[in-house]
């Protein structure tokens, strides 16, 4: 790797750290310059200003929780494996988080209010990119048989991502894994109560 590709490297992985900690407001980029060892004039030669190196760290958060996300749900094979792979990467935020800070899109979504537009924006294209993942499994569950043909796959994805996103909320707030285990415990319920594979276990 060229000096200057890792020195962008650093920069990007230092910066979502912070941002992702401290918030996007609060880091200044004196923070930033002290967490890399780069005087400013070295970050501002890979970015043109604290926006776009902030676009470029939500960015670069998103695509590692996609990545990680991806590829537990591809290892899966079943409907409800696949669910339990999303259950799972969620319920290990508290314990073994992939990057600092937790979930990049509960905060930035926090943080991102109309003073910020160009963040918001970016924020509501993850959120979508993840109601489009989740939708996508409920749907091929229905192609493939293994989910009721007569499922609200929109309805069933606001709820799914709802009750992780705050379950995560609450246990990063309350310190402890109660709030976003006792979500995916409904959730399981939850797939369980439109899988065909798990009725034909009950009957």
């Amino acid at each position: 790797m060229r000096d200057a590709e890792a020195t962008k490297n650093t920069i990007l992985e230092e910066s979502a750290n912070l941002f992702n900690t401290q918030g996007y407001k609060a880091t200044s980029l004196s923070d930033i310059t002290k967490a890399t060892g780069f005087t400013k004039g070295a970050i501002y030669r890979h970015f043109n200003n604290k926006q776009e190196l902030e676009t470029a760290a939500l960015s670069r958060l998103s695509t590692i929780m996609f990545e990680e996300l991806g590829a537990s749900i591809r290892a899966a094979n079943t409907f409800r494996e696949k669910f339990e792979a999303v259950f799972s990467y969620f319920e290990n935020y508290m314990h073994s988080p992939l990057y600092e800070g937790g979930c990049p899109l509960m905060n930035v979504a926090v943080e991102a209010d109309d003073s910020n537009p160009i963040l918001r924006r970016q924020a509501m294209v993850i959120l979508k990119e993840l109601r489009q993942s989740v939708t996508k499994l409920i749907e091929n569950g229905i192609k493939n048989g293994q989910v009721l043909q007569d499922v609200d796959s929109a309805y069933f994805t606001t709820i799914i991502i709802g009750s992780l996103e705050g379950g995560i909320m609450m246990s990063r707030l309350e310190q402890n894994e109660s709030a976003i285990r006792q979500s995916v415990q409904h959730l399981r319920s939850v797939v369980d109560s439109i899988s065909i594979e798990k009725r034909s276990e009950i009957v």
